[in-house]
């Protein structure tokens, strides 16, 4: 799905939804320069593999974020972790790099892309502002219906609680 089809699918479903466009992003520094109406539940996505190319994962953290890959391994029982190559992205979600989103899953056939969600979006006000596949706008949903939209589609995903990293 492009950025105007997950519009579309979030209008459909019925799911609450605000959209702010902006300029194109590529990096959680530049998304600083832009006003967002809720820049406390901005999210910073990791799309990561496995050493041997048989497991995919997304990460999705508040923005200030920083995730340690090793220890993130270690708590979840995952072979040794590094970042998808661009062929990667696309061939499994059908996005470039600079507009990776849990709305990418909506994409993935296979269904074997795990997600795991920061559980700081389920905290007062439950918001995650998240690309519509497409890093020129930022839209902002209810984490529990972004939870329930990637389960809905076949796609594990997993709440998980990420320190914030000194």
């Amino acid at each position: 799905m492009n950025k105007q089809e997950i519009f579309d699918y979030l209008d459909e479903k019925n799911i609450w939804h605000e959209i702010t466009e902006h300029e194109a992003v590529f990096s959680m520094e530049e998304a600083i320069s832009v006003e967002l109406p809720y820049p406390q539940c901005d999210a910073k996505n990791l799309f990561i593999r496995d050493d041997k190319k048989r497991n995919y994962y997304m990460i999705t953290v508040c923005g200030p974020k920083r995730v340690d890959l090793k220890e993130f391994r270690h708590e979840h029982g995952t072979r040794r972790l590094s970042f998808a190559s661009a062929e990667d992205l696309w061939e499994l979600i059908h996005i470039k790099p600079g507009s990776v989103s849990p709305l990418g899953l909506l994409n993935n056939q296979q269904c074997n892309v795990k997600l795991y969600l920061d559980g700081d979006f389920f905290r007062k006000p439950g918001i995650i502002g998240i690309h519509p596949n497409d890093n020129t706008a930022t839209v902002w949903l209810k984490a529990d219906d972004l939870k329930n939209l990637v389960e809905n589609h076949g796609n594990e995903v997993e709440i998980v609680d990420l320190p914030q990293m000194e």
